[in-house]
């Protein structure tokens, strides 16, 4: 049974947002006639200021209380006043009648001096008030004023026909709406779905073929896709039932041959048993053979127990000779590391040599104009042109001398930190930032003799406790391998180091748009020895040191992806604090 239609749901969600917009509507057409009908009322008294402000001012002027009384009379019966207050020039009220508000708490001073409307009260008083002035022998002379009220009653009694008008244009446009939406509804909608339905219900299982429904449109909607849907799988069902029919067709003919088969097995199994029965007597034959072959097998086992006794004799040889290997390999990661800091102690020199070079240069002059300075001195021969001459070339000389000098100081504690760390294992804490702009200017030396470029990412206050010499022989390794193996043949080449804090772990994005490497030589990039540089003087094991000091002394994991032509990327992890205790068993 149809517990909800879904045609009217539909309907009643389409008719509540339309009765919904239907009111909202008719609302504001009711608010927009009502401030157009106040305003009509409020410009009617602004124009009944022009009719009898004239007569109002001479009978005040002339005290004629009875003409006063009897205009403001007239003016009450026109049928948008609810009121009217008339006041003399000292604001004593001449004539208040009909519905009217307290005419001294509306105006704080004595008389109104010009025109002015008088808002919506909570009695529902509106009206409009302006001063009555006369005009004599070219003076004119306040003689009272004019307060008319109207109300909210007179506005609704005027705009009473358009609401019910506009109540009953919705009321009628949304009958036939209604109307409207039923019929076609049901049309196209309710009784579509109700054939549809009688139909499917009618389906019976054993005759399918009969069974296809038909919805009576001309439209290709989405009935009628539900129509070929269904059709559809009815076909399917009739041709499955088929395909049933003639597999079991075919299962009893394969029942009959099971059963052929069988009769030719209990055949095929006596013929076997006897055959058995003589291989029984073969095999008791060959037992006695297997006995003697056993005797020789025992011979043999011996043999071999010898044998291998042997090999456990070479195996441990060979791990002597993996524990002497092991150590070569130690003493060579250690060559390397001492080469690495000497090729960093002749960048750190001729780097040196520069600023100290200038310092001599600029201290030579000075000597040289000091001497000349203190024989004009002698001579008396001094001028004050040529002391100031002097001063000036001497503050020059001590500026290029102090920045210098100061450049130099700068390299050189920058170098001593950096050769400390990367010939110690000791745990410190370092600012990374600053410490990675540190290792950056030890290989300037490097970098200046090119074009390429090195952008830092790291945030300010990240403050690492470790071994800082890996830090060190890390960044080192990388920059280098990207300056000789990655930008070979690239004029201008970028290193872009990411770093970011992960809670208790430092994560490291090292990327280079370099040539980078095919997968065969990504496979081998951290294996010791392995180098493409070979012939050149390489020693493969610049990667390798960084993987072990990643590993193991820092404790961490380091991986490496790449493509050939798009660079090479390593992303790094290790933790931001460790025990000096953990370092030194790392």
């Amino acid at each position: 049974m149809l517990q909800k239609s879904l045609s009217k749901k539909l309907l009643t969600n389409v008719l509540s947002v339309y009765f919904l917009l239907t009111f909202v509507v008719t609302c504001g057409q009711v608010v927009a006639e009502y401030v157009n009908t106040k305003d009509y009322i409020r410009n009617e008294l602004t124009m009944l200021q022009k009719t009898f402000s004239r007569s109002l001012t001479r009978a005040i002027w002339e005290l004629n209380t009875k003409q006063t009384v009897t205009t403001a009379e007239g003016l009450l019966a026109i049928p948008m006043i609810e009121g009217i207050i008339v006041r003399d020039d000292s604001g004593e009220i001449i004539s208040q009648l009909g519905r009217s508000l307290n005419i001294h708490e509306l105006y704080s001073q004595q008389l109104v001096q010009e025109e002015a409307l008088i808002e919506d009260t909570p009695s529902g008083l509106f009206g409009y008030t302006f001063p009555l002035i006369f005009e004599f022998s070219g003076r004119a002379t306040q003689v009272g004023d004019v307060t008319l009220f109207s109300s909210r009653e007179v506005v609704f009694s005027r705009i009473m026909i358009s609401i019910y008008f506009l109540i009953g244009n919705a009321m009628v446009k949304t009958t036939f709406l209604i109307i409207l939406f039923l019929l076609a509804f049901r049309k196209l909608l309710t009784e579509p779905l109700t054939d549809l339905t009688e139909q499917i219900e009618d389906f019976e299982v054993d005759n399918v073929d009969g069974h296809k429904i038909e919805i009576d449109t001309t439209e290709r909607n989405e009935l009628k896709v539900m129509e070929e849907a269904f059709n559809k799988l009815i076909d399917k069902v009739a041709e499955y039932r088929k395909q049933l029919d003639q597999t079991q067709k075919e299962l009893i003919i394969s029942n009959e041959k099971l059963d052929q088969h069988n009769i030719q097995l209990e055949q095929e199994v006596a013929r076997k048993t006897s055959n058995l029965s003589q291989a029984m007597m073969d095999l008791q034959q060959q037992k006695y053979e297997l006995e003697k072959q056993k005797l020789t097998l025992t011979e043999e086992i011996d043999l071999r127990r010898q044998t291998e006794e042997e090999l456990l004799t070479k195996q441990n040889e060979l791990e002597k000779y993996v524990e002497e290997l092991n150590m070569a390999q130690e003493r060579l990661v250690g060559s390397e590391k001492m080469a690495a800091l000497g090729g960093l102690v002749a960048g750190i020199t001729h780097d040196i040599n520069t600023p100290v070079g200038i310092g001599v240069t600029a201290t030579s002059f000075l000597q040289e104009r000091l001497d000349q300075l203190e024989a004009a001195y002698k001579e008396k021969t001094l001028s004050p042109k040529a002391l100031e001459e002097f001063m000036h070339e001497a503050k020059q000389s001590t500026s290029l001398l102090t920045n210098n000098l100061a450049r130099a100081s700068e390299l050189v504690a920058s170098f001593k930190q950096i050769a400390v760390d990367q010939a110690s294992e000791a745990v410190r804490t370092i600012n990374f930032n600053q410490y990675l702009r540190e290792v950056l200017r030890s290989l300037q030396p490097k970098l200046k003799k090119t074009a390429h470029e090195v952008n830092i990412d790291c945030p300010a206050d990240l403050t690492l406790n470790l071994p800082a010499g890996a830090i060190s022989q890390i960044f080192t390794n990388l920059i280098m391998n990207s300056l000789i193996h990655g930008f070979e043949g690239i004029n201008k080449g970028v290193i872009d180091i990411q770093i970011t804090d992960d809670n208790d772990d430092v994560r490291i994005v090292y990327k280079d748009n370099g040539k980078g490497v095919s997968p065969a030589q990504l496979e081998k990039l951290f294996d010791p020895f392995f180098t493409t540089k070979r012939d050149q003087g390489g020693s493969g094991l610049g990667t390798h040191i960084t993987f072990n000091l990643v590993k193991q002394t820092l404790n961490g994991d380091i991986e490496v992806s790449s493509e050939e032509g798009k660079g090479l990327t390593y992303y790094i992890r290790f933790p931001k604090e460790m025990q000096a205790q953990q370092a030194m068993f790392s």
